[in-house]
């Protein structure tokens, strides 16, 4: 029987290129995105779902109907994500704080919720959660994406433990700037907040990693295939960081 993936944002950028990866390992694929039309240009073998992470009961719904239709789940994949506001903290609102929280970090809380369940009775599973290295370090004017991110990491470590005697692993992924469309997103705010061109953010982004580069979709996709394999079986708990060794995290242009 095939190995089953679930992957939140799985339609476009980091979750995009899990799906692919686990589809060439011979996964079947479930993917969830926000975004209708970008779930329709996915392959049709894929299966997938449109929906909010935060809605609870769209959530909910999603795991009976995957126990229903799969019965089991090997992998999840809690990927979605936004950048949040780009500002002093004195400027961000408190909607603009809760939006992003609730996405990256609540979204990630009702999936872990109501996976446990399904992961304990089978006694076996892997659950990997998107990160940053924003989870790691400080970033200026990134106030509430820099909170999520960390907070995730406190979350990982401790489902790792209630997780840890079902024989199901917990770890974090940690990327750096991965080339793509929600880095242009990023970019594109700081260049206004930080008065600068795009190619002098890019510049200085790569040169605050040791390999002076910038990160592809698909090196964070072969790391949760990775974390998945029989090849990590006692990796659990772990933050890993997929970012050509940062530096500098946050250059001061």
């Amino acid at each position: 029987m095939s190995k089953k993936v679930l992957i939140t944002a799985g339609a476009s950028g980091i979750g995009k290129a899990m799906a692919t990866a686990f589809n060439k390992k011979d996964y079947d694929i479930w993917i969830v995105d926000v975004d209708k039309a970008m779930l329709k240009d996915c392959p049709k073998s894929w299966n997938s779902t449109q929906l909010d992470v935060r809605d609870e009961k769209g959530v909910k719904k999603l795991f009976e109907n995957i126990k229903s239709t799969w019965g089991k789940i090997d992998v999840i994949c809690a990927n979605a994500g936004i950048k949040g506001p780009t500002a002093p903290i004195e400027d961000i609102s408190l909607n603009d704080w809760k939006e992003c929280l609730d996405i990256n970090l609540d979204g990630v809380f009702l999936f872990a919720k109501y996976a446990a369940p399904l992961f304990k009775s089978q006694k076996n599973g892997s659950f990997i959660i998107t990160s940053s290295t924003a989870g790691l370090y400080g970033f200026t004017q990134r106030s509430p994406y820099v909170t999520s991110k960390w907070g995730v990491i406190g979350l990982m470590k401790t489902l790792a433990i209630e997780f840890g005697s079902f024989n199901v692993r917990v770890n974090a992924i940690c990327p750096g700037s991965v080339e793509g469309d929600r880095l242009e997103r990023v970019i594109e705010a700081e260049m206004k907040a930080k008065n600068m061109t795009k190619k002098e953010i890019y510049a200085a982004y790569a040169e605050g990693t040791s390999m002076k580069t910038l990160i592809d979709s698909r090196d964070i996709a072969n790391m949760a295939v990775f974390l998945s394999s029989k090849n990590s079986r006692f990796v659990s708990g772990q933050i890993i960081a997929v970012d050509g060794h940062t530096e500098v995290p946050d250059p001061k242009f």
